[in-house]
């Protein structure tokens, strides 16, 4: 192609993704945060299977690393009154935690007493 019409692919594209982007926000399946794009398909599933899809959708399972993203995340857990699944895991010392790849958290927002290890956290 020649620079006019890939300047005009390109635009038709971008235009293309905008609308995509405003249908996933009304029905509540896409939100931001600091450049992030935080995304659900709003089906219920074990947390290996969530690992899988993310990584399949060519991202990751959301991990919080400051306020913003924490809301970006919590916005889906109130939109769709169900738990999500964050990419952290319990180390090797009880009642601490970490990133999955075992790099040490720098953010956490926990409840008072949590994670308490009883239920469903």
């Amino acid at each position: 192609l020649v620079n006019g019409e890939m300047a005009d692919v390109t635009h038709q594209l971008e235009h293309r993704i905008s609308k995509l982007e405003g249908v996933l926000h009304l029905e509540k399946m896409i939100t931001a945060s600091g450049g992030k794009i935080f995304a659900t398909n709003g089906k219920k599933a074990d947390f290996l299977t969530t690992l899988k899809t993310c990584k399949e959708a060519g991202g990751s399972i959301a991990t919080p690393r400051n306020p913003g993203e924490n809301d970006a995340i919590l916005y889906f857990v109130k939109s769709f009154n169900t738990y999500a699944y964050l990419g952290i895991k319990e180390s090797l010392i009880p009642g601490k935690f970490q990133f999955l790849d075992g790099t040490k958290l720098n953010y956490a927002n926990w409840h008072l007493n949590e994670p308490s290890g009883k239920g469903e956290e």
